[in-house]
């Protein structure tokens, strides 16, 4: 496929519509994009070329006309002289130089033509190098999404699964096994009913002990007294 081919099937080309045909338009936009900057890189080697070759026509064309000038010179001297077959034999040079001239001047004319169809070419093949670099980038981050939020509905169907419920359900009922355990522990060091009534009772009796233990002393000092 031809540089100019290739160029007008890229500028033409529906990028958006390209890419929603294709199986895989990340690596379908890598493809395009590779082609767009090599095709990228042959416009602008052609166009300095042309450029280059242009310069070049100028230069000889202002050679040429140079040359017929002197020419025309080497005529009228002939003539000044009185040497007519000179002079025309020198505007015979002369003529053959203009008609060089002419033809450097349509081919210089010709290549500026050329180079400003390859600068447009290049404006246009850089802004849709733009778009699809642009395209790109929102395809990566799309990608991106795409994968994360897939993985997240993954494991969001993995943890609603039975299997992971019951392993939940399991793991609580153990919790709460384990707490019942630990209220257990001090159950049987606590005091009954009973047992603290019987307390209570002991504890009177020993009140009720030691006060007749005090009584004696306090009657003795009242009949002292008396």
């Amino acid at each position: 496929m031809g540089i100019f081919t290739r160029l007008r099937d890229i500028v033409n080309s529906n990028l958006n519509a390209m890419l929603d045909k294709a199986e895989d338009p990340e690596k379908l936009i890598r493809l395009m994009i590779q082609e767009m900057e090599d095709t990228l890189v042959e416009i602008r080697a052609s166009c300095a070329e042309a450029m280059a070759n242009e310069k070049k026509v100028q230069r000889t064309r202002e050679a040429v006309i140079a040359n017929a000038q002197q020419w025309e010179q080497r005529a009228q001297l002939a003539v000044n002289r009185g040497r007519e077959d000179l002079a025309r034999e020198a505007l015979m040079e002369k003529r053959r130089y203009n008609e060089r001239a002419e033809k450097l001047a349509s081919e210089s004319s010709q290549l500026s033509v050329l180079i400003e169809q390859y600068q447009a070419d290049i404006v246009q093949l850089e802004s849709k190098l733009t778009s699809a670099r642009e395209k790109q980038r929102t395809l990566v981050q799309r990608h991106i999404h795409a994968h994360n939020k897939k993985r997240s509905e993954m494991e969001i169907r993995r943890m609603e699964t039975s299997d992971t419920i019951l392993r939940f359900e399991q793991f609580e009922n153990r919790i709460e096994r384990m707490e019942a355990e630990a209220d257990l522990v001090n159950y049987g060091n606590k005091a009954t009913l009973e047992e603290e009534l019987e307390r209570l009772s002991i504890d009177e009796e020993i009140e009720n002990e030691l006060l007749s233990l005090k009584t004696p002393s306090v009657t003795k000092k009242d009949e002292s007294t008396s």
